[in-house]
């Protein structure tokens, strides 16, 4: 690696041209690539990868807005739940193969070397690592039906982030380390894929299935989990010293602390607790006004003489009500005049939001509430704009029976 950095520096002020210099480090890095690798498609250069990415995100941030941007949202539902499927099944595969290749009892917890021969395990931990690569660039269409359903809150930058750095990650793996100490950290998300597509599957089945998605929380809990565990194993190599390349231990330490960095975030912006809410003095009910500012239980804010008392009770005392029935714009005068007594036969309650289902009709008011109760008069109907014109004039249900 010294001798790397020294090649490195004297190019840096040498005359070549970077041409010249990106060839040198190419052939270099050929050198100690896998050459069980050499011919695979899309392995002997980086640049379709590179452009594969640069595609991906000049789509999901440019070009897909722009074309949706007047279009309806997509309806995929079939198409989600059977992709989600299928990465369900690609998932599974691949962690039982992770397993098969070397984890299920033949690979060192504490530090495993890269086997670069030509054993059945070996070719087989090769070649599933280059279905790990083509199962990355297959998550771009994650973000793709985001854009195609016009779910932009849901493209951060985690999400684009994660989605650009993997293809290259497991490129690099396929290219230089297909197995060993760094295939812990795909056998792990390997497992929290089947869990989290399984959980889109079933969200994109519909709302009927909403009742069994209560554990969304836990699935970001499951992938910070993921990372601290590679973070904890990468450390390993480090630690001990098995020929596993210690630069790509602390590259996978980087990785993973960068990621546990951006996961808490998102954890802490997503699930914070939010501070329980006052119960406000008015909710909104419906009395066919333009405004409308409910009361609960309903509550008559008055200004009387002899008035309705504001709150739950709402006791109608003795007096001549000379103030308003107060309810938004509902300004339902209640003169001075005839109404000048008492509640006919104690009414003795409450007027409650319940089931009275007639109205106090427009006038002037010349009676009294000639119904005698002596418990609560419930009203389930309106006070109309105007002046009380009597009494009650509907019928009195069971409810409105003494209790």
């Amino acid at each position: 690696m010294t001798g790397f950095v020294k090649i490195a520096i004297d190019d840096y002020y040498s005359d070549s041209n970077w041409t010249t210099i990106i060839n040198k480090y190419w052939m270099l890095a050929e050198r100690v690539s896998d050459p069980r690798v050499q011919g695979w498609f899309l392995f002997d250069t980086p640049l379709p990868t590179v452009a594969m990415v640069c595609v991906y995100l000049a789509f999901v941030m440019v070009v897909g807005p722009l074309w949706m941007a007047n279009r309806k949202p997509f309806q995929i539902q079939n198409t989600l739940v059977a992709y989600n499927a299928l990465q369900v099944l690609l998932s599974s595969y691949m962690f039982y193969e992770h397993l098969a290749s070397g984890w299920w009892g033949d690979y060192s917890l504490s530090c495993q070397p890269v086997d670069y021969s030509d054993s059945d395990k070996a070719r087989r931990m090769l070649h599933l690592c280059w279905v790990y690569y083509f199962s990355k660039l297959s998550e771009f269409a994650d973000t793709v039906f985001f854009v195609l359903r016009k779910k932009k809150s849901q493209i951060t930058w985690l999400h684009l982030y994660h989605h650009s750095l993997t293809p290259f990650e497991a490129w690099l793996l396929v290219k230089f380390i297909a197995g060993g100490h760094g295939t812990f950290s795909n056998i792990v998300n390997n497992l929290v894929h089947v869990i989290m597509y399984s959980y889109y599957m079933l969200a994109a089945m519909g709302p009927q299935y909403q009742k069994y998605l209560w554990w969304k929380k836990h699935l970001t809990t499951l992938q910070l989990v993921q990372f601290f565990m590679v973070l904890f194993h990468s450390i390993s190599a480090l630690v001990y010293d098995c020929g596993y390349p210690k630069f790509i231990a602390g590259g996978l330490i980087l990785h993973s602390t960068i990621f546990i960095v951006l996961f808490m975030n998102f954890y802490m912006q997503a699930y914070k607790k939010e501070k329980p809410k006052q119960k406000p003095a008015a909710v909104a009910i419906n009395n066919n006004n333009n405004d409308e500012t409910l009361l609960p239980n309903g509550m008559i804010k008055s200004e009387t003489n002899g008035h309705l008392k504001n709150g739950l009770n709402g006791h109608v005392q003795n007096g001549d009500l000379n103030g308003h029935i107060r309810n938004g714009d509902l300004h339902t005068t209640l003169r001075n005049g005839d109404l000048n007594g008492h509640l006919k036969n104690e009414l003795n309650g409450h007027i409650k939001n319940g089931d009275l289902n007639g109205h106090l009709k427009n006038g002037e008011p010349n009676g009294f509430l000639n119904h005698e109760a002596n418990g609560r008069v419930k009203l389930n109907g309106h006070l109309q704009n105007g002046y009380t014109n009597g009494h009650v004039i509907h019928d009195v249900t069971d409810k409105e029976k003494v209790q």
